[in-house]
């Protein structure tokens, strides 16, 4: 009998694997018929993918050509350059094997991104990106398609994660604005979540183990124009800060923008630093320092990760689905 709930989402591969408790590899050589496998174990696995009502893909089956194969790329605002470079690298690399990407932008809006996952699942093999919604939602309106998550930490062994982790980078960061003689450092952090961001408990951890007291945080959008307002309310309240660090390199712009239109020389009277690495952070005036991280590595992960899912292969290892952030010093810092 098909476990409870799946009239909502597609038997996997992992559902199989699960029953007849066996790894995905050898599933997938059990329905392949392939050797080097026991034949009690291989009657196993086949008598629980019969039980669970279990069709492979039609990538899996080989039923279809890998060129047809189409990944949904789930964005949260393809107007932040950010976004922009990881959903080109991740273009570039599905192209490379041939597949088609359907691009998802949810404009960084709760109710957008639930209505792209009621409609994903029927038209991609795999979908890949940015999610917000609770992981038990996810998995219920994706009904089965693979998942790989990106910027954030898995909680079930249905979905695939890539991490981010920026706390050396940003410990390098604040390292050096207090070697530089900053005592007062503040922070943009994004005002987006309910929380918090990780960023922002980088940052605390980096200016604590620096001997500095906690710097006042200002939340904003993710924007230049969001990034330009919150530094001038935060220097309003705390003109003593004499350094900066922001969510991402867009607020950081925007803040360039603010500093310049207060007086503040960059980075003489305010030091800046982003995170994220743009490459339009070198188009600015001072070019400006950030935590930088390799997009087209997480585009390219995510992809790679897609691929192994879809054919039931072995998954990268967790250590391997990190995309680490280091600093990359320029003029304004």
């Amino acid at each position: 009998m098909a476990p409870s709930g799946t009239e909502s989402r597609r038997v996997t591969i992992h559902d199989v694997a699960r029953s007849a408790g066996v790894s995905r590899q050898t599933v997938s050589r059990a329905l392949n018929d392939k050797g080097e496998i026991h034949g009690s174990t291989k009657q196993r696995v086949l008598d629980a993918a019969l039980a669970l009502g279990y069709r492979p893909s039609r990538f899996a089956r080989g039923l279809v050509r890998q060129d047809t194969i189409s990944v949904g790329l789930v964005i949260p605002d393809l107007l932040n350059p950010f976004f922009t470079e990881v959903a080109a690298a991740a273009l570039e690399a599905a192209r490379a094997r041939g597949w088609h990407v359907l691009v998802y932008d949810t404009a960084d809006s709760a109710d957008e991104e639930r209505g792209t996952l009621e409609v994903i699942a029927s038209q991609v093999d795999a979908v890949v990106g940015y999610f917000s919604r609770p992981e038990d939602e996810i998995e219920k309106l994706t009904r089965g398609v693979p998942v790989v998550l990106i910027d954030r930490e898995r909680r079930t062994d249905r979905f695939s994660s890539i991490r981010i982790d920026g706390e050396d980078g940003v410990r390098a960061a604040i390292t050096h604005l207090a070697a530089a003689g900053h005592r007062h450092i503040g922070m943009l952090d994004h005002a987006g979540r309910a929380e918090p961001s990780v960023r922002h408990a980088w940052f605390a951890a980096a200016t604590a183990a620096c001997g500095l007291d906690a710097g006042p945080v200002r939340r904003a959008d993710q924007s230049v124009e969001g990034g330009e307002s919150a530094l001038a309310a935060l220097l309003a309240e705390h003109p003593e800060v004499s350094a900066l660090f922001t969510f991402n390199d867009i607020m950081a712009i925007g803040a360039l923008r603010a500093a310049r239109r207060l007086g503040r020389r960059v980075p003489r009277d305010l030091a800046v630093i982003g995170f994220d690495g743009l490459r339009l952070g070198t188009l600015v005036e001072p070019p400006l320092s950030t935590v930088a991280l390799d997009t087209r590595s997480l585009g390219a992960l995510a992809v790679e990760q897609a691929g192994r899912l879809l054919t039931g292969g072995e998954p990268l290892g967790p250590d391997e689905l990190v995309v680490r952030a280091e600093l990359r010093l320029r003029e304004s810092g």
